[in-house]
């Protein structure tokens, strides 16, 4: 066995388990039936999700995944099929499962399955950065710490309620397929967020901090990666700023989007709209298709020329980073967006060989072992300019305009084209300094249009990796997490929304 990763061991609580003699049972029965190709997946995932209010515990819960699956293509047809059962004769009655599914699909199957080819890892092991899995540090510790920053925020300036909240995850995968690929694969990843809320003239209102999830451990919240405390710290007197701001004057304005917002303006405009399972029209119930379709790749401008958008599975600490995806595709990075102009897509082996690309660029993701991999979002970032400014830089090149930081709630129609976001903290901008909060600010464009209005990007030393913990696709839903990777960046007359207002209209 060969490690392609850090040099941090696998978990023996899972490495004892016996995925190696059931993924042999059933790949040998797929190979009795003559499958031309079939998979096996094994996964344990542990959950730990805790909440503080006020300076006192509120919940705390586990949860543990444990399963594998069987996929099949069987006379030019998938079959799937998944189990519980950790005995060689369960791993081959749920082989038989899928290819008695594949049997039934085959009539319905227009075009026989193909796979592009992918080389084979020989036993390989991955795991991911990160220094202290969070699932080993004794619960009453993480409670101490998350209670203490709790508690210590109440009362303070407006602050009536603090909150806290601590997602954990553990994410352990053996695959192995009929051509010989086998990898073993251990991620974990954390999402803290801790917030206040208060009431001022215009009554309530909240402020969360802007730290995003990462692919860490807990040296995240503990060591000297974040300050955590400076964070907190400022949180009541960030509060009451911005219940005291006056509310924004809807209009046209130039924007400086912090890296901590403009992640989500990129998962939802850029990465669900380069799917290609969406742009195809195939991903359609759960958030709609894309404007973005395979007739325009490499024609379409999606934005100026200072704009350039790489996939990646490889970038340290991303949430959707791995070593081999769920059919054995090695991590790689690719361009989406080169120069401003779609230039490709993220795509798993069957839609590579659909559409006649040489490989796939690794993007099979499956949330459990009960569910079957589909096509899922890498690391889609936005690249820094290599001698661009720094966020100050950008903002001293504005006369009147708002810098936003944070994000918050947003909406995008069922192509990934007409879209409003939100965010938490505004800054009023004039003459190129800051000039005290703005509220009720919402930002609003077609992707094109937004794209196609950034005039510059900042320097390596503003680019930051924000993320979403829980993305939701497909049907029956699964969810994935997903690091976008941004710098501040300057976006040109921008129309602004006074959510105050928009919502007045909208109950006349």
């Amino acid at each position: 066995m060969t490690s392609t990763g850090p040099e941090r061991p696998l978990d023996p609580t899972f490495t004892a388990l016996p995925y190696r003699r059931l993924a042999d049972a059933a790949l040998n029965r797929a190979r009795d039936f003559g499958a031309t190709h079939a998979d096996f997946r094994f996964e344990r995932l542990r959950y730990q999700d805790l909440t503080v209010r006020d300076g006192a515990l509120e919940g705390a819960s586990d949860r543990e995944v444990l399963g594998y699956a069987v996929r099949v293509i069987h006379q030019g047809a998938w079959g799937f099929a998944s189990g519980v059962t950790l005995t060689e004769g369960g791993a081959v009655a749920v082989a038989e499962t899928a290819l008695a599914v594949a049997q039934v699909a085959t009539a319905m199957t227009r075009e026989p399955v193909q796979l592009a080819h992918e080389p084979v890892y020989d036993d390989v092991t991955w795991v991911s950065a990160y220094e202290v899995n969070p699932l080993d540090v004794p619960l009453a510790d993480k409670v101490a710490l998350l209670t203490e920053w709790t508690g210590d925020l109440l009362g303070r300036g407006p602050v009536q309620h603090s909150t806290g909240l601590l997602h954990q995850v553990q994410e352990n995968k053996f695959y192995a397929d009929l051509h010989g690929t086998i990898t073993t694969q251990q991620r974990v990843r954390i999402e803290p967020e801790f917030e206040v809320h208060g009431t001022g003239p215009a009554g309530f209102d909240a402020m969360r901090t802007i730290a995003p999830p990462v692919g860490r451990g807990w040296e995240y919240l503990t060591g000297d990666l974040r300050d955590w405390r400076a964070e907190l710290e400022e949180l009541p007197t960030l509060l009451e700023e911005k219940l005291a701001a006056p509310s924004v004057e809807a209009g046209r304005y130039d924007l400086v989007i912090h890296p901590s917002n403009l992640w989500l303006t990129i998962h939802e405009s850029i990465g669900h709209a380069t799917e290609l399972d969406r742009a195809l029209g195939y991903e359609a119930n759960y958030a709609g298709t894309s404007f973005a379709t395979p007739d325009q790749l490499g024609t379409l401008q999606y934005g100026t020329p200072v704009m350039n958008v790489t996939g990646d599975r490889t970038v340290p600490h991303g949430l959707s980073t791995v070593g081999f995806d769920d059919e054995g595709v090695a991590g790689q990075q690719w361009d989406i967006v080169k120069d401003g102009v779609l230039v490709g897509y993220q795509l798993d082996r069957s839609m590579a060989a659909a559409n006649g690309i040489e490989r796939s660029n690794g993007c099979a993701y499956a949330d459990s072992p009960g569910h079957i991999p589909i096509q899922r979002m890498a690391n889609v970032s936005l690249q820094p300019a290599p001698d661009g400014p720094d966020t100050e830089g950008l903002i001293s090149q504005v006369e009147r305009g708002i810098y936003v930081v944070g994000d918050k709630s947003w909406s995008i129609d069922m192509q990934r084209y007409n879209f409003q976001f939100t965010g938490q903290r505004f800054y009023a901008i004039k003459d190129g300094k800051l000039a005290g909060m703005l509220r009720d600010v919402a930002y609003q464009a077609t992707t094109t249009e937004f794209w196609g209005s950034m005039e510059a990007v900042g320097g390596p030393q503003t680019w930051e990796l924000g993320g979403a913990f829980n993305c939701g696709k497909a049907q029956p839903g699964q969810v994935a997490s997903v690091s976008h990777g941004c710098p501040s960046a300057l976006f040109r007359d921008v129309n602004i929304l006074n959510t105050t207002a928009e919502a007045g209209s909208q109950e006349q």
